[in-house]
């Protein structure tokens, strides 16, 4: 297979630019506030009176605790400028379009996502113990059960890489596919080439990528290249040069979907090193599923989501995409299924929400993947109470670091969890960048939410839930067979030096940064 390449152009200059522009926008605010505050007494008593106002108003948000604190701390230290930067960042006009077109486009999605015939009752009367969980998705976040749904579990990036392609040759209509990283090489090519031959027999190709998390793997260009090749093509939140929490808020989505009638999602990129094409960390460990039947469209609708906001378009004919409108949908049911999403504008965090439903329902056991652990008071006290009360928890994380200082916050944690009773464990041959949790052969999640700050509260994100589906069964095989290459951490393995302990603890401080 040949692999077909855009014209590549250096991002070098981009980057470089990026950083260059955003230190002298710090720099001349910091020179202005300082230099007038100096000159003007009334200005710089205006600027500690803002600060002292400002560090109220975040007290009083409805925000994560940690970034408040962390907020109102800045304030008060430098109270000339803190008040000052944070409404800087954070209430600028741009931010307020960019909420209302997200609220438009959501609100379109809803409205199609409600099912003519719920299965809610019928989900609730088999697995009670997740009653709380279902309503909770299905009546305020919008995401409904559904039955009729086959769930297959891909233990590697490998495996779902080659199902994928399988699955692409069966598209008749459309194909939509959405993804955080993008990276020439195997895989996209290969994806590409089926994409572009079905384009060719008629079927529409949406693709959409986040310019952030593509900025030193596409070329600037990127999207024209696409174009070119006859697809429909979105960025993501484009990234800017400019002073604004905006710039934080991610499309972590991993999303393919056929038809709306078979979707994958997971921890997977279209990137040549989550299929171990190359070595970056060591071994990658990676995690998908795919769902076949009904369930395949609610991740359908929320690729929808953001290619309309993305594309400042609200009159796309959704139902025109809903795939059972002239036939029923055959597929057997194979326990429920509970596609959901997160989104970082409403303040309802949908997916720390299903991870807590799921650690306060573990009776016996409860086994975590994730490449990060990074968490705030509220989910570190429920673990240490899941394994107070007895159930076997269970965390796998990498071994083989991508980022230094989250991998040493992530081990600032593995002390306290593991005095009540939690068993901590790296994946010694490499890097573990799957996102599961599974517990009491019952109930399992996988999709794109990893345990830190940005994933749970300022990116864009996805995932599924199935309760009582063979694929549950596979997620717990899969992760009592990867123990056998991990390494068990000790007690006395988290003895460190005063000097280690002191840079955790700092670390952990500002953890909502990282």
């Amino acid at each position: 297979m040949v692999i077909r390449k855009a014209p590549m152009r250096s991002n070098s200059w981009r980057r470089i630019l990026v950083v260059f522009l955003l230190l002298v926008q710090m720099l001349i605010t910091a020179f202005f506030l300082y230099t007038t505050s100096q000159t003007f007494h009334n200005v710089y008593l205006l600027l500690i009176v803002t600060s002292i106002l400002v560090a109220l108003y975040v007290g009083g948000r409805q925000d994560n605790y940690a970034y408040k604190t962390l907020w109102i701390m800045t304030i008060l230290i430098i109270p000339i400028f803190g008040g000052a930067f944070y409404l800087l960042l954070n209430h600028q006009e741009m931010g307020g379009k960019f909420r209302k077109r997200l609220r438009e486009a959501t609100s379109l999605v809803r409205s199609h996502a409600v099912q003519k015939e719920s299965c809610l009752f019928l989900a609730r009367e088999a697995w009670p113990d997740y009653a709380v969980l279902m309503s909770y998705l299905e009546k305020h976040a919008v995401f409904p059960v559904y039955a009729h749904t086959d769930a297959e579990f891909f233990d590697s990036g490998e495996t779902l890489f080659v199902r994928v392609l399988e699955e692409l040759e069966k598209a008749e209509r459309y194909v939509f596919v959405e993804s955080f990283i993008m990276a020439e090489g195997r895989m996209l090519g290969a994806i590409l080439d089926k994409l572009e031959a079905k384009v060719k027999q008629g079927v529409l190709v949406r693709i959409m990528y986040d310019d952030f998390g593509c900025v030193g793997t596409l070329p600037k260009n990127y999207r024209q290249y696409l174009k070119s090749r006859g697809f429909q093509c979105a960025v993501f939140n484009p990234f800017r040069p400019v002073l604004s929490t905006l710039q934080n808020n991610r499309d972590h989505r991993k999303i393919i979907s056929i038809d709306g009638k078979t979707v994958f999602t997971g921890g997977v990129n279209l990137a040549d090193e989550y299929i171990n094409e190359y070595e970056r960390f060591g071994h990658w460990r990676d995690s998908g599923i795919m769902l076949r039947g009904e369930a395949a469209w609610g991740l359908t609708l929320v690729f929808l989501q953001l290619w309309n906001f993305s594309n400042n378009k609200f009159d796309d004919d959704f139902g025109g995409f809903y795939p059972w409108r002239e036939e029923t949908c055959a597929q057997e049911t194979d326990g429920f299924v509970q596609p959901y999403a997160d989104n970082p504008m409403d303040k309802e965090n949908v997916g720390e929400q299903v991870y807590m439903r799921v650690i306060s329902g573990a009776r016996e056991y409860l086994y975590i993947n994730t490449p990060y652990l990074i968490i705030d008071g509220v989910i570190l006290a429920a673990l240490k109470l899941a394994a107070k009360s007895g159930v076997d928890v269970r965390i796998m994380t990498p071994c083989i670091w991508d980022k230094r200082l989250v991998h040493y916050t992530t081990r600032s944690y593995y002390r306290e969890l593991i005095e009540t009773g939690v068993k901590i464990y790296e994946y010694t041959p490499g890097f573990n960048h799957s996102k599961t949790f599974v517990s009491d052969d019952r109930v399992a999640t996988v999709g794109t939410v990893n345990l830190d700050y940005r994933s749970l509260y300022l990116h864009f994100e996805c995932g599924v839930v199935m309760y009582g589906s063979g694929a549950v069964w596979d997620i717990k095989e899969d992760f009592l067979r990867t123990l056998s290459v991990c390494r068990e951490i000790a007690l006395e393995d988290c003895r460190n030096n005063v000097f280690v302990r002191t840079l955790q603890e700092l670390l952990r401080i500002f953890a909502p940064l990282m």
